[in-house]
């Protein structure tokens, strides 16, 4: 597959859209700690709801854009649309639950790490990466052991947390990988209407065989709910896939590291999860090893990453 081609010059409604991205997500796992209910049932019901305020736009003004995927002329990124919606239900349905089962420091900043995991997905498919881009992946994986090594004296359930937050991260990062080829020749709209719906199915399908409990909740649960639609979901996912055309994807993952500390902020101010010292020293590693792979990446050759994707904003 080919890389992206060049992208338009950056302008300020695009700077503001990432920084109102920013904002957005990382209100993400504070909410999803605070909503009263299941983790699957939350992630199902902010991509549905996202689909219902995209969906009616995309059909008025996209139709064209829908036929020409489903033909044989645009069933490729058709298909990458299709692969990216499964990508991101893999997501969800792993990060989502570790923001109840670990602190919300610790379950953004391991979600974090997607950018090394896909530094490790050019590896595997036979590019070359730069000495400083092992360092820093070597860095990182040092962050995330002090980062959740006092976990492992908390509970196992937060230890279980911290596995499904890594495991959220390798799903984004391969929903990065089709996202950004989808990106290449999609609105923004038509795709996150296929990707956000795909994602909902799965997601309800989940929760169907699981007897996941989809109704039922209370007031706040739902204002939180719909506050991760707003905020997370239509300000963060789809800015960022707005500004994937205009911004370096590598440029776009240093910014979403800023998450992990906003996150952490909020957790502390509306939780009362107050990150432990060693916590926000892993912490520190972390993003500093994932800050030296993204911009390591970037100094390259432009075949040294795949796909120079855009990290996930939650």
């Amino acid at each position: 597959m080919p890389p992206p081609s060049h992208r338009p010059s950056l302008d300020p409604l695009t700077t503001g859209a990432v920084g109102l991205a920013v904002v957005a997500v990382s209100s993400s796992a504070p909410l999803i700690a605070y909503a009263a209910a299941p983790a699957l049932a939350i992630a199902f019901w902010r991509n549905l709801l996202a689909v219902a305020v995209l969906g009616p736009f995309s059909l008025a003004r996209r139709r064209a854009e829908f036929r020409r995927l489903a033909t044989g002329v645009g069933r490729r990124e058709g298909l990458f649309c299709v692969l990216s919606g499964v990508a991101l239900a893999g997501h969800f349905a792993t990060w989502v639950p570790s923001a109840q089962l670990t602190t919300v420091a610790t379950s953004t900043a391991l979600v974090a790490t997607q950018p090394v995991w896909q530094g490790l997905i050019a590896r595997a498919q036979g590019r070359r990466l730069p000495r400083i881009v092992w360092i820093g992946i070597a860095v990182a994986v040092g962050g995330a052991a002090v980062a959740t090594g006092v976990d492992v004296g908390v509970s196992g359930r937060a230890v279980l947390g911290d596995v499904l937050a890594l495991a959220g991260a390798m799903f984004a990062a391969v929903y990065t990988v089709f996202g950004e080829r989808a990106r290449t020749s999609i609105s923004t709209t038509t795709y996150t209407t296929i990707c956000y719906g795909i994602c909902a199915l799965i997601l309800l399908a989940m929760c169907l065989v699981g007897g996941v409990r989809l109704t039922g909740f209370d007031g706040r649960t739902w204002l939180a709910i719909l506050a991760l639609v707003v905020g997370a979901q239509l300000l963060g996912h789809s800015m960022f896939n707005y500004a994937l055309q205009k911004i370096p994807a590598t440029t776009v993952s240093v910014l979403i590291l800023l998450e992990a500390p906003g996150a952490a902020l909020l957790g502390w101010a509306w939780l009362g999860q107050v990150p432990r010292p060693y916590a926000l020293l892993g912490m520190a590693l972390l993003l500093a090893g994932v800050a030296v792979v993204v911009l390591g990446g970037r100094r390259t050759a432009p075949t040294a990453l795949p796909t120079d994707p855009t990290p996930l904003d939650d």
